[in-house]
Formats: structure tokens, sequence, C-alpha cells
């Protein structure tokens, strides 16, 4: 059935008037709408000042304690033994050079047996020097036999430095190397001693135990030092600066708040996490923190003078933030803003406001739907 030109061209101006209708709010509302306020509504609407405030911006983060790695030791035998005394438990505080434990070691008393045996050899081919060097000053010794005798004290000499170093390597200092050389006697007895003063945190050796130099037997740390460890989103990284003043709490440990500086920001973003890890340093000298504990890292910045918004003010359309300005009386307009995140409740102001002008931060709600059903209207 043919249409009547007449009846489509009725039906294009409707449609183009209902299209003109649906976008008119849309359109209003980008550009800024005034709306009129009711005595009644006007009373349940509570205006203020746009105006410089102090803003305090911080950031929180889920932290952990943890031991500070320059003071924590690895400790294990210097020769390969068997394990003959314990001197040492879990959580015993030790000074550095004290004694954790004691072997047994043939390596230790073999190394010895060499070291004797070389330094008789150096002391017997000194006395045949000596000697060469008297009859070669009387004329009966040739030039070439007491170069000769000299080279062997030589290859003595070296062999002594090479059972020297090897002693030293095993653990033996300077004072039993000389006890060693003056009472010759061989000390198969290895000390395990701590390379620093701490609390053993770990203890893997018992008495019987074969033991070799690559076995870790105690961890000793100082726990007077700790880290407090956070992860940082990437996004958030501005935040962060080495040396940054920074404050923590603990649960475990309620009202006590600490503060120290950031002593590491890493340079590098963990790709699976997309963090950036963060360090505290922590004093601990009544040892109140315990590694693993669980703790809140807050990172502020300082204070600023901003112009804010309060939340409950903001009107969210069409993806957008607005904000009723109050033109005069009870004539108020919607107007768009950009805003920064929410802090304490407040957003910061961006840009669509200046100071001095007074918006509209209790009953947005209401005079919105006003401004509606006049659009409506």
């Amino acid at each position: 059935m043919p249409i009547n030109p007449r009846f489509s061209r009725y039906a294009r101006l409707l449609n183009a008037a209902l299209l003109a209708l649906a976008l008119v709010p849309a359109a209003r509302a980008e550009s800024g709408q005034a709306v009129t306020a009711t005595p009644a509504l006007l009373k349940l609407l509570k205006i203020a000042e746009i105006k410089p405030v102090t803003v305090s911006e911080s950031l929180r983060l889920s932290a952990r304690v943890e031991l500070d790695q320059h003071r924590v030791a690895k400790i294990g035998a210097t020769v390969t033994g068997r394990v003959t005394e314990i001197n040492a438990m879990l959580g015993q505080v030790v000074t550095k050079g004290e004694r954790l434990a004691s072997l047994n070691s043939t390596e230790l008393s073999q190394a010895q047996s060499e070291y004797l045996k070389a330094s008789s050899q150096v002391n017997l081919r000194r006395l045949t020097v000596q000697r060469a060097e008297r009859l070669h000053d009387s004329g009966v010794l040739a030039e070439a036999e007491l170069l000769e005798r000299r080279g062997v004290l030589t290859e003595a000499e070296v062999d002594l430095r090479a059972a020297t170093d090897r002693l030293r390597v095993l653990g033996m200092s300077d004072g039993d190397l000389k006890r060693l050389s003056q009472q010759r006697v061989i000390d198969s007895f290895s000390p395990v001693t701590s390379s620093i003063a701490g609390v053993v945190i770990e203890r893997n050796v018992a008495v019987g135990q074969v033991v070799q130099p690559a076995d870790s037997l105690y961890t000793v740390a100082d726990l007077s030092h700790l880290w407090l460890v956070a992860e940082i989103p990437e996004q958030q990284a501005y935040w962060a600066r080495q040396g940054d003043q920074v404050q923590a709490e603990v649960p475990a440990l309620p009202g006590l708040e600490v503060s120290g500086k950031l002593i590491y920001v890493a340079d590098l973003v963990d790709p699976d996490t997309r963090t950036v890890t963060v360090r505290m340093a922590l004093a601990n000298p009544e040892r109140l923190f315990k590694p693993q504990m669980l703790a809140t890292l807050k990172i502020s910045k300082p204070d600023t003078q901003s112009l804010v918004v309060p939340s409950r003010a903001v009107v969210r359309e069409t993806d957008r933030d607005y904000v009723f300005v109050r033109l005069a009386g009870d004539r108020f307009e919607l107007r768009p803003v950009q805003l920064g995140a929410e802090q304490a409740q407040q957003r910061p102001l961006l840009s669509g406001l200046n100071a001095g002008e007074h918006i509209v931060v209790d009953g947005a709600f209401h005079l919105n739907n006003e401004r509606l059903r006049s659009a409506l209207e």
C-alpha cells in the first residue's frame, strides 16, 4: 500500500522533535543549566563558599616487618668434620666470636701435619744454607752448590706459605698458628664461631652430624634494627622518594605508632605484581617488633593550600562530575567541574570553579531532581 507523502513528512518531523527533546537535558547539563529552587526546597539546601583549605594527602600501604639483611649472618664450618658439641641453642643471644659448636676434623689434622712438616723443612734448609755460606766463604764450596741449596730453601718456604694459607682458610688464626709452631701439637678440633653479635634464629646442626663448609649450620641476626617492607602500586610510585619521612602502625602492638625514613625505593617494577618495593628502617632496641608481623605504612605529602569540593556536593551525570553553583537568591546553575581523587571525604578542585563562589554542599540530590523535572516540563 503506497504511503501518503504528507504523512511521511509529518513522521519525519515528529521523530526529529522527539530526538531533540531527548538531547535537551544532556546538552543543557554540558553547558550549565539554571534552576530555581522553591522556598521549601531552599530550606533543604546548605550553601558553602569555595575557599582554599589546608590539604593533607596520604597513602596507606599494607606492609610487613622483615629482617635487616645487612645484619644477618649465615654461619657454617670452615672444615669438613663431625660435630662433637653444641654450644648455642635457638633464641640464644650470642656475641661476635662466640663459639656456637665444635667439631672434630681429620682434614684439619692433615693440614696441621703438613704445616709442621713444611716448618721443619724450612728450619733444616736454613741451617744447610748457613753451613754452605760458611764453606763458600772459606773457599771450600763452589758458588753453584751454594745457589742450589738456596733454591731448595726457597722451595721449602713456598711449601710453608701454602700450608699456612690453607690453615687460615680452615679457620685458624695467627694466634693458633703461633701456638702450633711453638707447641708442635696437632689439635683436630675446630670451633664454629659467630661472625656477628645477635640472636640465633635458625639452627641446622646436631651432635654426630658430619658437616661441610658449604652447609649453613646457624643463622644469627641482629634484631635491634629491622626493615618495614611494602609494595606500592606503580601508578602511585611517585609518592615514594628515598629519604622521605613515613609513619607505621603494627596491629599486634596497638597504640604504638613509629616513624622513620624510606631507606630504599626500588628502581624496577615487579612485572608480576606491578608494584614497587619500598623499605623503612625500623629501630627495635627493645625487640617489640618481630619479623613477619603485619603492619600499615603511611606515606604523607607536605600540606598544601588548595580549593576542595565536599564529596557530598558532587552530582555525577553522563560520566562527569557537576556541582550546583549559586547564581543569586534561589537561582542555581549545574556546572561541570574536574576533581581529583577523594581524600577525607573531600575532592581537590582542578578546574570549573573559582575561589569565592558558593556551591550547594547538602541537598544537591533534591536540587538535581527539580532540575530534571523542569527540563521534562
